[in-house]
């Protein structure tokens, strides 16, 4: 007995009937693409469980630490006694102040110095690449390295060291540079500032090289000076850039650690290179306190993620 599958067509039983060609077509774009994707949702998976196992997990722990307290291997719950008790210490208020000073002066001199280095860079025409490389040299170094070199050469507190012997040679008092507690913050930025601008060159040597050299040319012919044509020009159209950059520059300098930590052995004079990060390292490390640490480290995140979304709501009203 014939099974009729259409007027005037039979099949025998237990045939499969034909794939149509459209259910066909689909079935292989479908799996042409996750082919197609198989390699990039491999990679996703990875990049998202590194990210959770070495970024998430440890602050959503941290974070549960900073509610606990843990003696001889028992925990309990405490709630807000870890951040009542380190906001206590006197070294909180001073910690908090020396980054903020930190922070300020980066601003003035670390953020300023880059670009004006790049504008220059811009308009020279000879050895550019050789002053490209000089000046992204110190970003090569290993941190701790250039900070030593620092330390034991140019801020040897004798007439030895080399900012001393400049100041001497033109007939300047000499400083004691990470001995005097006045000198530790600015000292600390010039050596950070020289470690880190090679970078922040860069990008802003690629946004200059991609401002319109019509826009040049129409203030010259205006009769505009070299800084009117930085403040109209250069600085409207690296704007995006400039707050990028500068928003960076806040969230590296609030956690300033290594360079207290080698230019002044820690805390410094008189407490003057206490930073937050620094003091984090002092609770967990030195006085084992690690439930005290998360606890600063919480308070770190909640100002850098406040200043975080300030700044995109400012950016956001720019725009």
């Amino acid at each position: 007995m014939a099974l009729t599958t259409a007027p005037g067509a039979t099949r025998r039983p237990g045939r499969p009937a034909p794939t149509p060609p459209r259910v066909a077509a689909r079935r292989a774009g479908l799996g042409r693409r996750v082919r197609d994707n198989l390699t990039g949702h491999t990679f996703l998976i990875g990049a998202v469980a590194c990210f959770a196992v070495f970024s998430w997990y440890p602050m959503v722990r941290g974070v549960v630490m900073s509610f606990q307290r843990t003696r001889r291997g028992e925990t309990t719950w405490v709630g807000w006694d870890n951040y009542t008790r380190i906001m206590a210490d006197p070294s909180f208020w001073t910690a908090w102040k020396n980054t903020f000073v930190f922070t300020g002066l980066a601003l003035v001199l670390g953020y300023a110095v880059p670009f004006l280095v790049a504008i220059l860079l811009n308009e020279l025409r000879h050895a550019k690449g050789y002053l490209r490389v000089l000046v992204y040299l110190p970003v090569m170094l290993p941190p701790a390295s250039a900070l030593f070199l620092f330390k034991f050469y140019a801020y040897d507190p004798s007439e030895a060291g080399l900012f001393n012997a400049i100041l001497t040679a033109v007939g300047l008092p000499t400083s004691e540079w990470m001995q005097s507690p006045t000198m530790t913050m600015p000292a600390m930025v010039l050596a950070s500032t020289w470690m880190n601008m090679g970078g922040a060159v860069l990008i802003y040597l690629a946004a200059l090289q991609n401002i319109p050299g019509e826009l040049y040319e129409a203030a010259e012919i205006d009769g505009a000076g070299v800084w009117r044509r930085i403040l109209h020009v250069t600085i409207p159209q690296t704007r995006l850039i400039l707050a990028l950059l500068a928003m960076l520059q806040i969230v590296a300098t609030m956690q300033l650690f290594i360079e207290p930590l080698i230019l002044a052995n820690g805390a410094g004079t008189q407490d003057s290179a206490t930073s937050v990060a620094y003091l984090i390292y002092q609770h967990g490390f030195f006085q084992n306190d690690l439930n005290g640490a998360a606890a600063l480290g919480v308070i770190m995140l909640v100002v850098l993620a406040g200043f975080s979304a300030v700044y995109v709501r400012l950016t956001a009203r720019q725009d």
